[in-house]
């Protein structure tokens, strides 16, 4: 770079982008076997726009295949580790890049998010795991499949230890593309607004459980806990009465149609071809798609509408809603999910994750570290999400948290 050369808001830093995104003249695997020499022809725009910035883009990270699940391996590079105890997991999809932006690999990293794919490992991991407004960030990674982003919607997102660093990445990566006809116009100077925070005037509603979830204890006396320390700073903080109007096992089995019918629409020939070099969780889900006739796939937008007027009617009251990320700390790595929450048999898979409604919603959601398990020492993180195009709100009151609650990174644990 010359003297005079202005520097690139990213200049240098190393970033790692998950494996599903597309990098031109790097190999992209989606975490399958068949794609395992797979070189993209073209950047995502996401990644397109960090290299323009001046940020170096480091390797890959690790997902499961297509990133169909909340946990992460696969069957080309195995399960990825969480790096505050190699035996647990780093929960997923996108598992690889929190693990890490958590064990200092990278200071940043892209995630995708499409039913809390980046705050399910943020949480596990104690990073911050970033999902903005729908379309904030253009989603162009697959130009034929742009209109299959919305069932539910898939976000792009930054995962980073610190919210500075998050929105000084958000700032580049936003704006709208022609390659995306749902991005939104770019909206100016995004990380200046956290340096103007300086006030402590937010009003917070906050749920435990949705109504539905059962949350281990642990997990549970450090939400309450973050509650009051949040009276202590004078925030106003109430209780919200989140009406789901299903049980969780309806809630899930609704959820898994939306997902399930996008991935037997989009990869379901391929299953039918190369069955072999899949898992059977991801060829199970793909049956499971393609049961659903499109009368019935229509008629679950009923449901959603409920759902987001609901939600958006909350947050003509507070700016902010919290809860907890998850249900549970890290489980073991080579397990999908806990057998049991305070003793109540689960469904292993999805019981845990308290994620997806702002897929549905499509509002901005983050996962932010709030402190550990007294047992085993693992970190556990609360979900805070913002009325839609609310983006700026949310990571001032994430940055009001991190400035307050001070949870060390590993590397600052480490060298105590």
């Amino acid at each position: 770079m010359k003297k005079n050369d202005k520097a690139r808001p990213l200049e240098g830093v190393p970033i790692a982008i998950k494996d599903l995104t597309n990098t031109k003249g790097l190999r992209t695997t989606y975490g399958c076997l068949f794609y395992k020499d797979h070189i993209p022809k073209r950047d995502a725009s996401i990644v397109h726009r960090l290299k323009e910035a001046g940020g170096i883009i480091i390797g890959k990270t690790n997902t499961p295949e297509f990133g169909h699940t909340g946990t992460t391996t696969n069957r080309l590079f195995g399960p990825s580790r969480n790096p505050w105890d190699l035996t647990k997991a780093t929960g997923g999809s996108s598992g690889g890049s929190a693990a890490a932006v958590a064990a200092g690999l990278v200071p940043l990293a892209e995630g995708s998010d499409g039913g809390g794919l980046i705050r399910i490992p943020s949480s596990f991991c104690g990073v911050y795991g970033f999902k903005p407004t729908f379309g904030r960030i253009p989603m162009d990674n697959h130009l034929d499949g742009i209109f299959g982003n919305h069932e539910p919607f898939i976000h792009y997102g930054v995962i980073g230890r610190h919210v500075d660093d998050i929105a000084l990445m958000f700032d580049v990566v936003q704006g709208d593309v022609v390659t995306d006809p749902f991005s939104l116009p770019k909206m100016q100077d995004f990380a200046s607004h956290l340096i103007k925070l300086n006030n402590r005037d937010f009003r917070i509603g906050w749920t435990s459980d949705f109504g539905i979830y059962t949350l281990d204890e642990e997990v549970s006396n450090l939400f309450f806990d973050t509650l009051s320390k949040l009276e202590r700073l004078g925030i106003t903080v109430e209780h919200v009465n989140i009406n789901m109007k299903k049980t969780l096992p309806e809630y899930i089995t609704y959820f898994e149609s939306l997902w399930t019918c996008g991935l037997a629409a989009g990869r379901g020939d391929f299953a039918e071809k190369y069955r072999d070099q899949l898992p059977e969780t991801l060829l199970t889900m793909i049956e499971r798609g393609k049961q659903l006739s499109a009368v019935e796939f229509k008629s679950l937008e009923t449901y959603r509408a409920y759902l987001y007027h609901m939600m958006e009617s909350h947050f003509q009251t507070y700016d902010i809603l919290i809860s907890p990320t998850l249900a549970v700390p890290p489980f073991d790595y080579d397990q999908e999910g806990p057998f049991h929450i305070n003793g109540k048999k689960i469904k292993r898979d999805s019981d845990w994750v308290m994620t997806q409604l702002y897929n549905l919603t499509g509002g901005p959601a983050i996962s932010i570290p709030i402190g550990f398990t007294e047992k085993t020492k693992l970190p556990v993180g609360i979900q805070a999400a913002a009325r839609r195009l609310d983006d700026v709100r949310l990571l001032q009151f994430a940055k009001l948290l991190e400035d307050y609650f001070q949870i060390p990174t590993l590397a600052q644990q480490n060298h105590h």
